[in-house]
């Protein structure tokens, strides 16, 4: 049984449509969903949380999320992106206000964080920092046992060293709390510390979703001195850059001549894999 399964999610605007988004977060996995602004990351989480009214069906831990709603809000924890309560309000002022919503509230499990993350109850909000403010919004999502945990763009705003240690802190909740996770992000960095899973979103449409070795090793990135060599090792989302050539290769590249074979990145793998998609010519790889 996954975590969650994600069954042709979809959502028409109109200038965008979120177009049958399908995937699943194993249990006890880390998920990162990736793409660029405006790809469909945040309509996503929105859809699977009936945050707006999508189309398609949303199951968590085996539970229909329409026909067991109260029990699956329950199951999960959410962490938006930003934090966007009163400044003025104590930590104690927004755990009043937010556990009664929970029966399942652990006032217990939460003290325990609030130790764990260093919070201090009587602070107000414009008094913590950015990580200590992610770090509050966790121990509130975690509190109520929560095994799902959805975030949208957690570490947005965050200086490294910050991210470094949420990067830990959801680890260690996936090791020991057996939590599993699915978070979106832009940056790469903390996908390749923590990520199990990648599910890449590229203009409302699911390009990839797949193990994050899988992904890396399906791709080498290849470098061609003329547009005529790309063209004819078939690259994908070819791109002029200073010293020729570049696009991405998936098919067997041995004794491929004329081209400057190395290992892709997230980062090279969205950006050859974008272009290829607005050129109408990348098929989706599961």
């Amino acid at each position: 049984m996954n975590a969650l399964e994600v069954n042709g999610l979809t959502k028409v605007y109109p200038e965008f449509t979120l177009d049958k988004a399908s995937f699943c977060v194993p249990q006890e996995h880390i998920v990162g969903l990736i793409g660029r602004n405006g790809a469909g990351k945040s309509t996503t989480i929105k859809g699977i949380l009936r945050l707006i009214n999508a189309e398609g069906s949303v199951s968590v831990f085996g539970k229909d999320f329409l026909k067991e709603e109260m029990a699956v809000k329950q199951m999960i924890g959410y962490v938006g992106g930003g934090f966007r309560y009163y400044p003025m309000n104590t930590l104690t002022a927004i755990r009043k206000a937010y556990a009664p919503f929970y029966p399942t509230w652990n006032q217990s499990r939460y003290e325990k964080f609030l130790s764990q993350f260093e919070l201090i109850e009587s602070k107000k909000v414009k008094e913590l920092s950015e990580g200590m403010k992610v770090k509050f919004a966790l121990a509130l999502a975690l509190s109520h046992g929560a095994k799902l945990l959805i975030m949208d763009e957690p570490t947005s705003g965050l200086d490294p060293l910050s991210r470094e240690e949420f990067c830990d802190i959801i680890l260690q909740l996936v090791r020991e709390e057996c939590v599993s996770v699915l978070f979106s992000t832009h940056i790469t960095s903390d996908l390749m510390r923590i990520a199990d899973d990648i599910v890449y979103i590229s203009q409302g449409k699911i390009l990839a979703a797949c193990p994050l070795k899988e992904l890396l090793n399906k791709y080498k990135l290849a470098q061609f001195a003329t547009l005529e060599d790309a063209t004819a090792a078939k690259a994908i989302g070819v791109k002029s850059v200073k010293d020729g050539f570049e696009g991405l290769l998936c098919d067997n590249i041995k004794g491929l001549k004329n081209a400057t074979i190395i290992e892709a990145t997230i980062d090279s793998i969205m950006v050859h894999l974008e272009k290829a998609n607005k050129e109408g010519i990348y098929a989706k790889s599961n």
